[in-house]
């Protein structure tokens, strides 16, 4: 069994940024029209947050996780080599990649996507938890429409936001991520599967809602760019056949002062917060603070 890295809150290396790219603050931050963007659309691009030494390092540690017999395997909270629910299609889908790999780790605490995060979510910066997903060239599986939040009612308020990175150039035909612009204004819908079938989330919309899906948003990214979104935005990705792999981190984070609403492990293996308390300690750690 390796150390687990969550009882290390901040940079063990010197790979990522605890400071910023060196050109001040004003670099790092998002324009007045992508917050305004985000607000209007539910998700903005975020730009280049990770330099291409960066991403190899991420894409190194990430090649060694494919292997479920690796060396702190006991640490996910939760582990799937296939996810896809269609034969023939792969979707490695993986929670806690901070708890074993030193570069996913000290990623949290990389500067330029957190001040971004900070002006999104009009607060400090709190941890929640970190994904990876991955679709091999030729036979990657889809990611279905959803909502963040239907998975995330263990915790109130809603004051959440996802940071997607890419570690891959990301493109329509490697399967991208697509968002239906505006649906953070809906309603919160019933969960309906995250790896199996597109066209599930129809069963749970309105005829108005179902109409805005003539026109979901592809966001292509270069690796080492990011997008933000909302935790009500309606989002997915379909299939890669491409020859080229899909390989993505997600960092979802939620402003200070999030309170856990249940009793029981909020995530596997982590010791419950009582319902009612705030989120916090040694698996929640505070990552950015704009006043401190």
């Amino acid at each position: 069994m390796i150390g687990d890295l969550a009882s290390q809150h901040g940079m063990l290396g010197e790979t990522f940024s605890a400071t910023g790219s060196g050109a001040g603050p004003e670099a790092e931050r998002l324009t007045e029209q992508q917050i305004t963007f985000f607000q209007e659309h539910g998700y903005v691009k975020g730009g280049r947050v990770l330099n291409p030494a960066q991403v190899q390092v991420l894409r190194d540690e990430l090649d060694s996780f494919y292997d479920d017999g690796h060396p702190g395997n006991e640490l996910w909270y939760e582990y799937n080599s296939n996810e896809a629910e269609t034969s023939g299609q792969v979707l490695f889908h993986a929670l806690g990649a901070w708890r074993i790999g030193a570069g996913f780790h000290d990623l949290l605490w990389h500067y330029p996507w957190l001040i971004r995060a900070s002006q999104l979510l009009d607060a400090p910066v709190r941890f929640w938890h970190d994904q990876l997903f991955c679709k091999p060239a030729r036979q990657g599986g889809v990611v279905s429409w959803h909502q963040d939040y239907s998975y995330w009612q263990r915790t109130v308020p809603l004051a959440h936001l996802t940071c997607w990175i890419a570690l891959d150039d990301s493109t329509r035909e490697n399967g991208c991520i697509h968002y239906l612009p505006g649906s953070h204004c809906w309603n919160l819908l019933p969960i309906t599967g995250l790896a199996g079938d597109m066209e599930a989330i129809a069963e749970v919309l309105t005829p108005n809602q179902l109409e805005l899906f003539d026109k979901p948003e592809a966001v292509e990214l270069s690796a080492g760019e990011c997008v933000f979104h909302h935790p009500l935005t309606v989002h997915g990705s379909f299939e890669n056949r491409s020859p080229h792999p899909r390989r993505a981190t997600v960092v979802n984070v939620f402003a200070d002062g999030v309170k856990s609403a249940s009793d029981e492990e909020l995530l596997k293996g982590v010791p419950p917060i009582p319902s009612g308390k705030k989120m916090a300690g040694q698996f929640f750690p505070l990552l950015y603070d704009p006043e401190a």
